[in-house]
């Protein structure tokens, strides 16, 4: 049985809260509820509409968010609220039943090309994971579905996904010209079937939840906390809409050298050693003065 564990995030509306679930809770469905008679289907809904304060519940993916009426701060209730929804959730609670109806969104996935010619972004209109993943042989899949099947296409090197797209590394023997459309093809009707795209377990088992993480984070040193955090700001979000990752490994005090992990279209990208050593290391540099010398790369 794996274990539930909510988070609490804020968002740019002071009214409304996500409570972020370490797993999906919907097949790629979202529901939107605004009283407790519209979710007479969705159980989850129904018990958080006992609570006075209410006002709207969306399902969706991974998380709930609820908007609250002025009656109440956030501040002072939103742990009871995580620890209701966790509780709900790890007693084996339903989160919405088979009649309830779902917002109709129509799946929908573009293909985007990458710096790296090997690597073709794949997009989708839905949240398909909760963190990051990379797989580099169906061995390594057996935590996601969806990239074991696309194993078995004979021309795909490797799968990346992160929140809503799924980056391919193919092989030389096929251009993608003649593959693309397949693949999107494939990957739509796939969500659309609401498979899971990775399982329940993988987020906990490959150390990618948000305590996990966070806990990595703390047993860090200072230094390393800092390039973490630069590279969370300034570097990732380049890198993503290019349909790859920058993960830090280390930090050497003695040699002053950063090792970074590269993955999805960064891994093995042309243009990947110039970034690094033109874009990421002079950043560094000037951002922590003597204390960086050299940032070295691993493809993933």
């Amino acid at each position: 049985m794996n274990t539930f564990k909510v988070s609490v995030q804020e968002t740019s509306n002071i009214a409304i809260v996500k409570f972020e679930v370490n797993q999906f809770i919907t097949k790629h469905q979202s529901f939107e509820f605004n009283n407790i008679d519209e979710a007479k289907n969705a159980p989850l809904a129904q018990q958080l509409f006992y609570l006075p304060f209410v006002k709207k519940v969306y399902i969706s993916g991974n998380f709930i968010a609820v908007e609250r009426y002025d009656i109440v701060q956030w501040n002072d209730v939103q742990n009871e609220v995580r620890e209701q929804i966790e509780s709900y959730l790890n007693d084996g609670g339903v989160v919405v039943e088979e009649a309830a109806t779902a917002k109709k969104v129509a799946v929908t996935v573009y293909a985007e090309s990458t710096p790296n010619p090997s690597v073709m972004k794949f997009v989708a209109n839905k949240k398909m994971v909760a963190a990051l993943f990379e797989f580099t042989s169906i061995d390594e899949a057996k935590l996601s579905p969806l990239a074991t099947e696309l194993f078995h296409f004979p021309f795909v090197k490797s799968v990346f996904l992160d929140e809503n797209y799924v980056s391919i590394t193919k092989y030389d023997i096929t251009e993608w010209q003649d593959i693309t459309v397949q693949l999107r093809e494939f990957i739509k009707d796939y969500i659309e079937k609401g498979k899971d795209i990775v399982l329940p377990e993988a987020v906990e088992k490959l150390k990618k939840s948000t305590q996990q993480v966070d806990s990595h984070f703390e047993s860090l040193d200072d230094v390393s906390k800092e390039i973490v955090n630069i590279l969370e700001e300034y570097v990732k979000p380049a890198v993503a809409s290019d349909g790859g990752n920058i993960q830090f490994i280390s930090y050497d005090s003695a040699s002053k050298n950063v090792s970074v992990m590269l993955q999805g279209a960064c891994s093995g990208c042309p243009s990947s050693t110039y970034t690094l050593k033109s874009g990421i290391e002079n950043m560094l540099k000037e951002m922590l003065p003597g204390k960086i010398e050299t940032v070295e790369a691993i493809n993933g």
